[in-house]
């Protein structure tokens, strides 16, 4: 699958959501006056993944007050979304993909080098969907520890 860059049209989805009912790109555009950021996860309640996941969280008013929606995606279950929510205490919209569908539209589903093997998988990936639907940034293979500090940088959010 190719890789998206900036300016390019972000692939709409509508995705089952934790907590019940579902996740629209349209929708969470509409709501967000500098777009929607949107990162792709390989699992929830992994070490990594729950790393990334507390980083938005923490991260997630001064997002908010700078014009910005997050919402995380992964491969997983509602249920299991469901729990790793609830658990972590994360109040932003995490969208499961079992099907890989909308990983592999965003590229972010494919080989990737794990431990010095080359593997298929989640490749951990982040992306700002302006509010007319075209990518301002786009990032693959993002560390999960540092990563939501970065991208804070990259949008000059304080």
């Amino acid at each position: 699958m190719a890789k998206l860059e900036v300016g390019d049209v972000a692939p709409d989805f509508t995705l089952p959501a934790a907590g019940g009912g579902t996740v629209t790109l349209t929708e969470l555009r509409s709501g967000a006056e500098n777009g929607v950021i949107i990162y792709f996860y390989p699992a929830a309640g992994t070490p990594g993944c729950t790393t990334q996941a507390c980083d938005f969280r923490d991260s997630l008013a001064s997002l908010q007050g700078a014009g910005y929606t997050v919402v995380g995606i992964s491969p997983d279950t509602v249920e299991k979304l469901d729990a790793f929510a609830e658990r972590e205490g994360l109040s932003y919209p995490l969208a499961g993909d079992p099907d890989r569908a909308v990983l592999e539209a965003y590229g972010a589903y494919g080989e990737k080098t794990m431990y010095g093997k080359t593997v298929t998988g989640v490749i951990r990936s982040t992306f700002v969907v302006a509010p007319d639907g075209t990518l301002t940034l786009a990032q693959y293979n993002v560390r999960a520890t540092g990563h939501v500090a970065k991208l804070r940088r990259d949008l000059a959010v304080a």
